[in-house]
């Protein structure tokens, strides 16, 4: 299909899967630091056919890159389905509706709304943040621009957006109160998915789905990290809030013989683990996305379907509720 700026739009593979309850699989890939996007390119097309969107991170950990926006467009181009991830960090609320309206011209219709890590855990620690807004506002900032209204509950004159709108949990919050009324605001607010941060405790996750999220019938997916040896598990326990690898986990790694094949090895078991738990997963394998189709074949997982749907927004889903 066409929209009506002439910009050809394809129908969603995103959409189509979670409209007819498939089970989800996404995957992350890093925009270039510099001019050059044919690394992020050629990682990302290998993604192709094996996942359902590729998320393009928008300035994660405050560490400066190109536009997730730019990024999205030239994957598009590359005829893979990306998910524009869009931060409040770096824009105020003028700068963030432009975008969503550029993205929505442009064919990019897949957003996450996300708040943004704090300025001073990145490359620019002397950088002012903005924090106009955060990830809930943004998220009713895009359902009221998809009903053709700004925030200054103006109408737009030249018509409404059609962004598909996900966002972010962490089920191994510390607060569970805190999560809950979290994933409740983000679910009113117009969230038609949820991505997790890295999950390594799946019996916290198992709560968090019938606890909090059953009744929501958004699917959720899970975050699953390629863990490359066990220093690299031991970094991400030092420097990253919320992550904690078990002992095993780091003491596997330590005794492999090929650290990197039992990492793959641990990322394929997890998937399988998430299957039974949720509705998707989310792959996060840094500098390494080209091992993501490996450890699908490993998991049991093929290649994606084709979509079926158009890019209609999804009716209402409806999942079985997961019991204990």
């Amino acid at each position: 299909m066409s929209t009506s700026n002439g910009f050809h739009s394809a129908p969603s593979l995103l959409r189509s899967a979670i409209a007819n309850h498939k089970f989800i699989i996404t995957a992350e890939v890093m925009p270039p630091k510099g001019g050059n996007p044919s690394h992020m390119i050629k990682m990302a097309q290998l993604l192709k056919g094996r996942v359902h969107g590729v998320n393009i991170t928008d300035g994660s950990r405050a560490v400066l890159r190109m536009s997730s926006l730019a990024s999205a467009v030239l994957l598009k181009q590359a005829d893979v389905e990306p998910i524009c991830q869009m931060a409040c960090r770096d824009r105020n609320r003028i700068a963030l509706q432009a975008d969503l309206m550029g993205a929505h011209a442009l064919g990019i219709h897949n957003v996450l709304a996300l708040t943004g890590d704090p300025v001073k855990a990145g490359d620019h620690p002397k950088a002012r943040s903005v924090f106009d807004l955060e990830s809930v506002r943004l998220l009713r900032t895009i359902g009221q621009l998809n009903r053709g209204i700004d925030l200054n509950e103006k109408k737009l004159p030249d018509g409404p957006l059609n962004i598909f709108a996900g966002a972010a949990i962490d089920p191994q919050s510390p607060s569970w109160s805190g999560l809950q009324k979290r994933f409740e605001r983000k679910v009113e607010a117009g969230a038609q998915f949820f991505q997790s941060q890295l999950i390594s405790d799946f019996e916290r996750l198992e709560k968090f789905m019938t606890q909090i999220a059953a009744q929501a019938q958004k699917p959720i997916l899970a975050g699953i990290f390629l863990l490359k040896s066990a220093k690299n598990a031991a970094f991400l326990n030092r420097n990253v809030p919320g992550v904690h690898i078990p002992d095993d986990i780091i003491n596997r790694l330590a005794t492999a013989k090929e650290p990197l094949q039992e990492g793959i090895a641990i990322a394929a078991e997890q998937i399988k683990l998430a299957q039974s738990l949720c509705q998707g997963v989310h792959i996060m394998a840094i500098r390494r996305e080209d091992l993501i189709p490996e450890i699908l074949d490993r998991a049991g997982i093929g290649p994606v379907d084709k979509p079926k749907t158009s890019m209609e927004t999804p009716q209402p889903l409806e999942f079985p509720v997961l019991q204990n």
